[in-house]
């Protein structure tokens, strides 16, 4: 960094454009590495180091020399940020689906659908109200909670019903075999 810490807070607190293009230059690789180790998404990670940036920005005049570095206080909005950012419903909903699609659509061409070994057909025999939880759950990446709002019923309903399809699958179509392929094709 050119300027010493000390001026450059005192134009940031003046709302020097570039006193926060420095700010930026300085620490924005370090920021960057802080933000990408929590949501492990390089998109994700940008968005997350922008907001970072602007926080900054914004609350410069709440940052106190004498609690700790400049350096310090930065890291903590980048991880609370990016901590933000990966308990986002939007977020985990991302996750959810780009992870099924590596698995699904594997690199090489090879491709793999549920509908190939039978897991749609089985699910579809359950009874509406298991199936209708195992397809939001499984197959479009909702939460329980998500999938309780949606389905207007309570959270631990969702759950009780939800083990019981499993079980039903279970029986259907093999302990080991369902866990493998639920694990290999829906968990992110």
């Amino acid at each position: 960094m050119s300027l010493p810490t000390d001026i450059l807070i005192e134009r940031l607190k003046q709302r020097d454009a570039n006193a926060l293009s420095e700010l930026y230059d300085a620490y924005s690789g370090a920021l960057y590495g802080v933000v990408l180790r929590i949501v492990q998404v390089p998109e994700t990670a940008q968005l997350v180091l922008q907001d970072v940036f602007l926080k900054a920005w914004r609350n410069i005049d709440s940052y106190d020399p004498s609690r700790g570095r400049l350096f310090t206080w930065l890291v903590n909005i980048a991880r609370h940020a990016a901590i933000d950012a990966v308990r986002s419903a939007s977020y985990r909903q991302q996750q959810k689906t780009d992870s099924l699609e590596m698995l699904v659509h594997k690199p090489g061409g090879q491709s793999i659908e549920p509908d190939h070994i039978g897991i749609r057909e089985l699910v579809d025999q359950l009874e509406e109200k298991h199936r209708k939880l195992i397809e939001l759950l499984y197959f479009q990446g909702y939460t329980h909670k998500e999938a309780a709002e949606i389905v207007g019923i309570p959270l631990g309903t969702v759950k009780t019903r939800v083990r019981q399809a499993l079980q039903e699958l279970r029986r259907a179509f093999g302990e080991r075999a369902l866990e493998a392929l639920l694990l290999l094709f829906f968990m992110p």
